[in-house]
């Protein structure tokens, strides 16, 4: 696989690093820290290890008196070890840790003086154009997204079709988020109908037969695990009434579009229309968390149906040239 460079600058101290899985967090953070003991949570027999006992990170780290950084994959998968770290962290001795997470759930229960106190937050994203250079092609990414393991994939559509499966199983299904798998997988594919357009809970609980409740915590759920995220309403010095609900949009345009189903009568323009607004979004957002100057992003919608996409303080900046474009490629 070609190696891109991210768009990510390295933290001058230890930091958690938030990305849905397959963005290529544990990619990027072995190629910048060469040098850090990597302790991956993925692997069966060290997962054991750490849930059994959180402790002997005590041990790893005092023990290997010759290495300073230390990186803990898919740290929320055993959430005590964040008291060690905290712990590691107080006794000064210049110990740089790296923690990688894919859902914040967890965390939030556990972590959240760490994550606010003793640690960075990063965000890693799907690729921007720019990462790619002249490998970009806008369609190509309106049919595949950018997901790094998407790219490298022999066959696309297929790795698509199975990624929200591994979450299912992996996360969903092993964490037992849900009562009912098979009510989250109808939500999940009546959810796709809303990407890049405003979110009325009330309709999509009606369409997939289920609470109003259970479906606030269904997208609850798909805002911990990364896979989506709301845009507010822009309401500042508006005059004129404005729509109240925010939009919500899949983290990446390529995940929508394998969660999307299709009939003989979608019209294609239709799909492609909403896939390049969530591929635009998805490049502010990515773009906004790189930078070290944040700015909020919203929308402005009335209810008569004026609407502007994106409203935000975001400079003139290489992000906003790639969005021109990619909006000229579009019509070209």
């Amino acid at each position: 696989m070609h190696i891109f460079k991210r768009f990510f600058n390295k933290p001058s101290q230890s930091f958690f690093l938030f990305g849905p899985r397959g963005t290529g967090k544990s990619t990027l953070v072995q190629g910048l820290y060469k040098e850090a003991f990597w302790i991956d949570l993925l692997d069966p027999e060290i997962l054991r290890s750490y849930s059994a006992r959180p402790e002997r990170l005590f041990e790893v780290v005092r023990g290997n008196v010759n290495t300073k950084i230390f990186a803990i994959d898919e740290v929320q998968k055993v959430p005590s070890l964040l008291s060690i770290v905290h712990a590691l962290i107080e006794e000064k001795q210049g110990w740089f840790f790296i923690l990688t997470v894919s859902s914040s759930r967890k965390l939030k229960r556990v972590g959240g003086d760490l994550l606010a106190d003793r640690a960075l937050l990063r965000h890693l994203h799907p690729f921007m154009a720019a990462e790619l250079g002249e490998f970009f092609s806008l369609k190509r990414a309106l049919q595949e997204g950018m997901l790094p393991i998407v790219l490298d994939a022999p066959v696309p559509s297929d790795l698509l079709r199975t990624y929200v499966g591994m979450y299912l199983k992996d996360e969903i299904q092993a964490e037992g988020l849900v009562r009912s798998l098979e009510s989250f997988s109808r939500f999940l594919e009546i959810i796709s109908f809303s990407h890049a357009t405003i979110l009325n809970i009330t309709n999509v609980a009606r369409e997939c037969e289920i609470k109003r409740k259970t479906v606030e915590g269904y997208i609850e759920i798909l805002e911990e695990l990364l896979l989506a995220f709301k845009l507010p309403v822009f309401a500042k010095r508006a005059q004129r009434a404005l729509s109240t609900h925010p939009k919500i949009y899949l983290f990446d345009t390529g995940v929508f579009r394998a969660l999307r189903p299709r009939g003989p009568l979608d019209r294609v323009e239709e799909i492609e229309g909403v896939a390049l607004e969530g591929l635009v979004a998805q490049h502010l957002r990515a773009w906004n968390d790189y930078s070290t100057e944040k700015h909020d992003l919203a929308f402005w919608r009335t209810r008569s149906g004026l609407e502007v996409d994106f409203v935000g303080s975001l400079k003139i900046t290489k992000c906003f040239l790639e969005i021109v474009i990619l909006r000229k490629a579009r019509f070209c």
